[in-house]
């Protein structure tokens, strides 16, 4: 979700602009948003402070957008997953599928919202991700109470409770690749959904 400006010389500076989100992805999961500049973003991209300006008025902008625009791209992806024309569990599945493969591709702006929009929400101008974030919530929330109502998740343990074990669980995963790591998204999601809905223990073990 990128907003289109045209630049003084008539072309569409867009492109320039993801560049921008993405510079500043990566040095807001490495520093935080606090611990990084504006200056250090341009310098990512080859922009001084003056230049980097005519694309983003401030520091703050360039947050809204990043978190904005991903959360925005992350509803997109779960509805046309069409999660909510599946079983439950099936469902669920997609829901995973979709957050582990954004946490894939879109590592640093994953970082990014999972470790800094509890503070940033209740700011001036995130309004829209607030709304967004509560959406993309409700997605997980249905499809686990959908769960419930087929009888394949237990009903003594709170809806958001659950919720927040796997969506952290699946989460945080984008944390663990490593360059020599052969464990494919594919088998993460087989085994992150075994874990949740039928557990570690054996049999025996129970």
């Amino acid at each position: 979700m990128n907003v289109q400006t045209t630049g003084a010389d008539g072309t569409v500076t867009s492109h320039r602009r993801a560049e921008i989100l993405d510079a500043a992805a990566a040095a807001f999961a490495a520093r935080g948003i606090a611990g990084t500049s504006m200056r250090e973003i341009g310098d990512a991209v080859g922009l001084n402070a003056g230049a980097l300006y005519h694309y983003f008025r401030s520091k703050s902008a360039i947050v809204t957008e990043l978190v904005t625009g991903y959360l925005s791209d992350l509803l997109d992806d779960y509805r046309a997953a069409g999660a909510e024309d599946l079983e439950p569990r099936a469902r669920m599945k997609a829901i995973v599928d979709v957050s582990l493969a954004t946490g894939a591709a879109r590592s640093d702006a994953t970082k990014v919202y999972q470790s800094e929009f509890g503070q940033l929400r209740n700011l001036e101008g995130f309004a829209d991700a607030r709304l967004l974030a509560d959406s993309i919530q409700k997605i997980w929330l249905d499809a686990i109470e959908a769960g419930k109502d087929a009888g394949i998740l237990r009903k003594d343990i709170p809806t958001r409770v659950f919720h927040r074990f796997l969506r952290d669980s699946v989460w945080f995963t984008v944390y663990w690749p490593k360059p020599d790591d052969d464990y494919t998204l594919a088998e993460l999601s087989e085994d992150c959904m075994s874990l949740f809905f039928d557990g570690m223990a054996t049999r025996a073990g129970r």
